[in-house]
């Protein structure tokens, strides 16, 4: 039987995403508003910031001082009578994969731009910076169970075939009072690890309301790939304001009640639970040994992708064997211990 062809993403109509056009328009919007922006700060960086996860034996030389131990090619060694060491050949393209969590509570956002806004600009965004370099990248979309598969692929139009199904994808409803069920991000995590045959890049894209036990699938994913979870959050998600009597739903179940905002205790109680939360959240990163970044809708993606870039020079230089910088005036600690590490901008 003859394969369905694939729709144009570059023509078709990419609703219903109001005021964002087609996915080539996004895309074009992305490459002049965002990439260009990014140029300049990954001029000379790119290798050291995504490097190949691939190793070719190159050569074989004598051991030297310093020289890993575990490289001593044992062989080698007993036929010559002298310590010989493999020099390897990093594969320098990469397999990124985006985990994409497009679930009810992603539609939230009290401004301009919803937490599912801000997961499509930063899809648009990266996928093309690493397509743009020989890279491939696939995705894996779930809501309620996985939706989609997207094989990874190189070059620009797979983006657009990327953008476009996610802009084409209804806004998910979430679930009722009666049939209450939350993201299951574990079954997600658990998928991918099937998917994935081998060593990549994974961005875990996901504002983590989700159901608990996701933790131990996270960190079984990060012992094989190099894992980034892309948290999106909302300012309403942390603090509320003074509006009043207001009713509210949890985008997830379904669930809803009306709450007091004007109470000041009420908001102080709010504002307790939500970094009660963000402090649960930074120990699961850190259980799992992933590095986290935060996108929130109230902020520019070039200022999070600059934190994004420390991060990864960050990591180069204890990889690398250097010791953690002094934490200039206004800047975190980073933590050096597989935890998540916060580098604000500077």
């Amino acid at each position: 039987m003859p394969r369905k062809p694939l729709p144009n993403p570059e023509t078709a109509p990419s609703a219903p995403l109001p005021g964002w056009g087609t996915a080539e328009a996004v895309l074009q919007r992305l490459e002049w508003t965002v990439l260009r922006r990014l140029d300049g700060l990954l001029e000379g960086d790119y290798r050291s910031l995504f490097r190949g996860l691939g190793l070719d034996l190159a050569d074989l030389r004598p051991y030297q001082f310093n020289d890993d131990v575990r490289h001593i090619d044992w062989n080698v060694t007993a036929r010559v009578l002298e310590p010989h060491v493999r020099q390897f050949q990093q594969e320098r393209e990469i397999t990124a994969w985006f985990l994409l969590d497009l679930s009810a509570s992603m539609e939230f956002g009290a401004y301009e731009r919803s937490k599912r806004d801000v997961l499509l600009t930063f899809v648009g965004a990266f996928s093309r910076l690493l397509t743009r370099h020989g890279n491939r990248v696939g995705a894996i979309v779930a809501d309620q169970g996985v939706e989609m598969v997207l094989p990874a692929r190189g070059g620009r139009q797979q983006v657009l075939q990327l953008l476009h199904r996610l802009m084409r994808r209804e806004p998910s409803r979430g679930g009722t009072p009666a049939g209450r069920r939350a993201t299951d991000l574990a079954a997600l995590l658990r998928h991918a690890a099937g998917v994935m045959r081998r060593r990549a890049m994974v961005f875990l894209v996901s504002d983590f309301i989700c159901e608990p036990g996701w933790t131990e699938p996270l960190g079984q994913l990060a012992q094989r790939h190099d894992v980034l979870a892309v948290r999106l959050v909302d300012p309403l998600e942390r603090e509320l304001p003074d509006l009043g009597l207001i009713p509210m739903q949890d985008a997830e179940t379904g669930e809803q009640l009306w709450v007091d905002t004007h109470d000041p205790a009420f908001r102080r109680r709010f504002a307790a639970v939500a970094r009660q939360r963000e402090a649960e959240l930074r120990i699961a990163f850190g259980d799992a040994g992933v590095d986290a970044l935060e996108l929130s809708t109230d902020e520019d993606l070039t200022d999070a992708l600059r934190r994004f870039i420390a991060l990864r020079k960050l990591r180069a230089r204890l990889a690398a064997g250097g010791g953690v910088p002094a934490p200039r005036t206004g800047q975190a600690d980073v933590s050096a211990d597989g935890g998540q590490d916060v580098v604000p901008v500077a």
